[in-house]
């Protein structure tokens, strides 16, 4: 039989006793299994299927009536910088390929306190760093709707196995883009929470004051739904916000007349492609038909965010990587045959090129003579884009723009040129140096048939509103139920 695509309807289905969670799990393998060689999503699945058959059984016991686990029977796949408990965990990469954690993130716990189901761990770029998934140490990821192209980055796998149809949800981590941007290429939904919302803790850390975990689904609703039960506050995490009280669902469905939504002056620059800049008018065209209020504002210093966002985030990454030094855990140089060995060989051996880049451009950036030149003037811009956004907000419920400057590019067109890599972020990056929620929808095709994402982004725990807003579009138009064809 045909199963459903969404979360929704695979709710449904269970309900009505339609098919069991065990069917839906093995056939969720099986497609896995039929596209899994042209899109390349996962690092690991098959040692996980056993595991996913119990938990469906244990779901079919439980049943789907009122009362049951909110995501009962549902199968999720999880980006492979999660740690799941008695499953590897590499990061993708060398340097953690032989990982396995001995306890599960809290995410991982949430999902299956909720009853959901881990289907498997999802490729990346190493250690989160890249925005095309080619810095995998393992294979690069393809995007579904053009095997050519990148699915975007760093949560690639995550993105590119909800877009093929394998899995209706996964996990993501955001740190400047990493759920947004790969959502936009491929066409699905991907939310970057309200810092503090998901609990990094048991995520591999990059960036701490950067990183959220967020959902990524085919639809609005879907992503509610999951990040309903991932959230919450964490004890192991100091920076998780109080428990929320209120249903990320709740005002789906709700009219959006009488909505203020800026739309800034910079989103209509050149360094956007026409096509991208067209969908995200006509998408300010269709709020104001809706009632809504859609005017022109400004944030004037979103140019230096990707300044101050690779400073930053490097910093972070060249003290938080500190830890893998091959002697408590991770890989080892077996050339090593002193402690100074030990650190430089199993170092340079299992970190890949972009994350060494990373690294020394953290500790350049921390080091004595540069730390005021660099790290505390980035720290002072990022108070001034964190400013520009809660100066909008005072006037405005929401932002609306383009979550890309293009569309999904060709796979080996950026990784030889970081600089270009970089810049590529131009949109994404002031969301998280601000810390604030942004979620990605389908807006729209260009000529080549890839998607194109618009981006909705609120004040400080506005998922809510969002996901209404987010909602209002997505119903008045297709572009959610189309697929790639493989």
């Amino acid at each position: 039989m045909n199963f459903p695509d969404t979360i929704k309807g695979i709710q449904e289905g269970l309900a009505n006793g339609q098919f069991t969670a065990v069917e839906l799990i093995n056939s969720i393998y099986q497609r896995i299994e039929a596209t899994e060689s042209q899109v390349k999503s996962f690092i690991h699945y098959e040692n996980h299927k056993q595991a996913a058959l119990e938990a469906a059984s244990k779901a079919d016991k439980i049943g789907y009536a009122d009362g049951a686990p909110q995501l009962n029977g549902v199968p999720v796949a999880v980006k492979d910088n999660i740690l799941t408990k008695g499953f590897t965990t590499t990061a993708a990469s060398k340097m953690l390929e032989n990982f396995v954690p001995t306890y599960d993130a809290f995410v991982i716990k949430q999902l299956k306190k909720a009853g959901a189901i881990v289907i498997g761990k999802l490729n990346m770029d190493e250690f989160a760093m890249g925005g095309s998934t080619e810095n995998s140490y393992f294979h690069p990821t393809h995007n579904p709707w053009d095997l050519e192209r990148v699915p975007g980055g760093s949560s690639g796998g995550s993105a590119a196995t909800v877009a093929a149809r394998q899995v209706p949800a996964s996990l993501g981590s955001d740190t400047g883009g990493s759920i947004r941007q790969p959502a936009s290429y491929t066409g699905i939904v991907g939310m970057k929470p309200t810092y503090g919302r998901v609990s990094r803790h048991g995520v591999v850390a990059f960036a701490s004051s950067l990183d959220q975990v967020g959902p990524m689904t085919l639809t609005v609703e879907d992503n509610a739904r999951v990040l309903q039960a991932i959230a919450g506050h964490d004890l192991n995490d100091a920076t998780t916000l109080p428990n929320c009280n209120e249903t990320f669902a709740s005002k789906i469905g709700e009219s959006i007349k009488g909505m203020k939504i800026a739309y800034p002056k910079e989103y209509h620059s050149d360094a956007i492609n026409p096509e991208v800049r067209q969908a995200i008018d006509r998408a300010a065209d269709f709020f104001r038909k809706e009632g809504a209020i859609v005017e022109e504002v400004s944030l004037p210093h979103s140019e230096y965010g990707v300044n101050v966002y690779y400073i930053i985030a490097s910093a972070e990454a060249s003290s938080n990587l500190q830890r893998f030094d091959g002697i408590r855990y991770g890989y080892r140089s077996t050339e090593a045959h002193n402690l100074d060995e030990i650190y430089t060989k199993s170092r340079n051996e299992g970190f890949g090129e972009e994350v060494k880049r990373r690294i020394m451009i953290g500790s350049y950036s921390l080091s004595a003579g540069a730390y005021d030149v660099f790290f505390k003037k980035a720290a002072q811009v990022r108070t001034l884009i964190k400013q520009d956004f809660a100066k909008i907000f005072e006037d405005y419920d929401l932002i609306m723009g383009p979550v890309t400057t293009s569309t999904a590019f060709k796979l080996g067109g950026r990784i030889t040129d970081p600089l270009e890599m970089y810049v590529a972020d131009l949109l994404t990056v002031p969301i998280n140096l601000a810390g604030i929620p942004s979620l990605s929808i389908p807006a729209g095709f260009d000529n080549n048939r890839l998607p194109i994402g618009m981006a909705l982004t609120g004040p400080s725990s506005s998922e809510t509103i969002l996901y209404q807003v987010g909602h209002a579009f997505e119903q008045a138009h297709d572009f959610y139920q189309k697929k790639p064809e493989l």
